[in-house]
Formats: structure tokens, C-alpha cells, sequence
């Protein structure tokens, strides 16, 4: 599984504390995701202040790094505060650093890769990237976008998402991509656009799964408390890409079950919500598969009737 996107340095304070920099970036939270599921293959860039702890720590998840270009200046940095009830912040800081010249090239190992997961980049670089990849081989593609590439970029947004299996964006994106306010259609015109597959992510109040002339609903998990949730989106997408991948699913050359798109959305809710636990990456750290098995039983125990 190939993901692309940011890695990154952010300083982030919520109502539990403020950490001034602390490792993050939407290919870091969606590769440590994913580790659990299958191994993940990053392509990023990074400056040479990228701290030796922070590589080791993704080496460790087994990650491959070939695609992890350093090259001289400062790694992407990002600040924000968070309100009270966390639902909205206030971005501080963003230095593109590094970043501003990111031109996403594939090593030889990767273009073979069956699965083709794209962070919140330029669309343009999107759809670079995936055509430097093996087409034939491809079982699923796709990726996530924002308001930003939405409102300033739509034509090329349009032709790149034209080419994906999948799209993950949150609610106010998906009514401001298909200028719909009733989510169901807006996920009918967004489907239309290319994507076979969307997941609309709701924040606290969970995600919908779109695939064909079905969704399904999964509510988020009530956490005693809510520590950091940057990367909790990010989180979702590598649980949800990363299940799909480890179980080898074909969504272009065979029938995939529904149930098994479903099982891929509630991990991917399941490793949003080890994200908010502590800040930053850290719940990565001591995390195990037991525990997150664990808490997919607790989302079938508690969504059953």
C-alpha cells in the first residue's frame, strides 16, 4: 500500500495541554494507522531537521521509508489551537518549508503496489502520482481532499477524483464538492463524479459508508477523554485503506462484499479514536493489535440490535 502526503512538525493546544512540536502530518498518521493492517510505503519529504527518533519510530512500524525524501531546510510545520469542546480550531502557524516544492516521485519498489492511497495534496500532484504507478496491477485507489483544493482548484480536483475508487472527505466538504446540503445527495453526485466509493466522516458523530445504492452508518466512540484530535481523520483513512489492503480486496477485478467495506469503516473508526487518546502519534507508540481488535468488538457490541 503506497500512501502519499505530508510528514510534518506541528504545535498543537487543546483544553488537556500544549505541545510546542511534536511529529505529524497526514502520511504519518495514516502509515502508523495502516502498520497494523499491512505494510505501508511512504512517499514524503522531509527537511534536515527531521530528527533521527522520529524516522526510528517509523522504521519500527515496519514501514518502507524509500520513499522518504530528506533534502536541505526545515520540515513542514503547523500550529493550531483547539476550542473547549474540540470541534473547531485555529490555525497558528503554517510553514510549507519543504513542502512548498514537494514533487512526489515513486521508487521502482512502489509502482507495483495494488493499493494507492493519496493525503490532502494538490490534485494535480494526485493524479502525477498515480500515474506513475502500475495501472494493471491496481485493485483500489483513492485519497482525500479539502476545501481549499474544492473552492480554488475544482477543475483539476474533478479530473483527478474522475480516476479514484474512493473518496474519504468530511461532511462540509462533501456538501461543498457536490453543492448539495442533504448528504444522501450529495453522495449520489459525488459517486457520479468517478469514485464507486465514499466515506463521508462526521467527526464525533462517526461516518457513512456510500458504496453503490447502499450506505451504512457507524457512530464515533465515546472516549473518556479527548487529548488531541489532530490526525483522527487521518487515523481513519489508514485503518480503513489499510484493512482493505492486508485482506488483499479487489474492488476493480472481483466483487467485494459489502460487509467487508463495512468491517474497513469501523477500523478506520476504531484507529481515529486511539489517535485522540493522546497527543500527537503517541498512543502509536505502545498501541497493539489486541487492543484495537478489542475495541472493533466494542463497535459490533454496541451497534448490534
Amino acid at each position: 500500500m503506497v500512501v502519499v502526503g505530508s510528514v510534518a512538525y506541528d504545535g498543537v493546544e487543546t483544553p488537556h495541554g500544549k505541545v510546542d512540536r511534536m511529529l505529524g502530518g497526514a502520511c504519518t498518521y495514516i502509515a502508523l494507522s495502516a502498520s497494523f493492517f499491512t505494510q505501508p510505503k511512504i512517499v514524503a519529504v522531509v527537511g534536515d531537521d527531521f530528527a533521527q527518533e522520529d524516522y526510528d519510530l517509523l522504521a519500527s512500524r515496519g514501514i518502507d521509508l524509500a520513499g522518504l525524501e530528506r533534502v536541505p531546510g526545515k520540515t513542514f510545520f503547523w500550529a493550531g489551537v483547539y476550542s473547549q469542546d474540540m470541534n473547531d480550531r485555529e490555525t497558528l502557524t503554517t510553514d510549507l518549508n519543504v513542502f512548498a516544492t514537494f514533487d512526489p516521485k515513486l521508487p521502482e519498489s512502489y509502482k507495483t503496489a495494488p493499493y494507492l492511497l493519496l493525503g490532502n495534496i494538490q490534485p494535480t500532484l494526485q493524479k502525477a502520482v498515480k500515474a506513475q504507478m502500475n495501472s494493471s496491477g491496481l485493485r483500489f485507489v483513492g485519497g482525500d481532499t479539502m476545501n481549499y483544493w474544492i473552492a480554488d482548484h475544482r477543475a483539476d480536483l474533478l479530473k483527478t477524483i474522475a480516476e479514484w475508487d474512493f473518496l474519504l472527505i468530511n461532511d462540509s466538504e462533501a456538501r461543498m464538492l457536490s453543492g448539495e446540503n442533504n448528504l444522501r445527495k450529495a453522495a449520489a453526485k459525488i459517486t457520479s463524479m468517478g469514485p464507486s466509493t465514499l466515506v463521508i466522516k462526521r467527526g464525533e458523530h462517526g461516518a457513512i459508508l456510500w458504496h453503490g445504492d447502499t450506505h451504512f452508518m457507524v457512530p464515533g466512540y465515546l472516549l473518556d477523554d479527548v487529548f488531541d484530535p489532530t490526525g483522527a481523520g487521518d487515523c481513519f483513512a489508514g485503518g480503513f485503506m489499510g484493512y482493505v489492503a492486508g485482506q488483499g480486496l479487489d474492488l476493480r477485478g472481483g466483487k467485494v462484499e459489502a460487509s467487508e467495506l463495512r468491517r474497513a469503516v469501523i477500523y478506520g473508526s476504531v484507529m481515529g479514536s486511539f489517535c485522540c487518546e493522546r497527543f500527537g502519534v503517541d498512543r502509536f507508540r505502545t498501541l497493539t493489535r489486541r487492543e484495537i481488535d478489542g475495541r472493533f468488538e466494542e463497535f459490533k457490541a454496541f451497534t448490534s440490535f
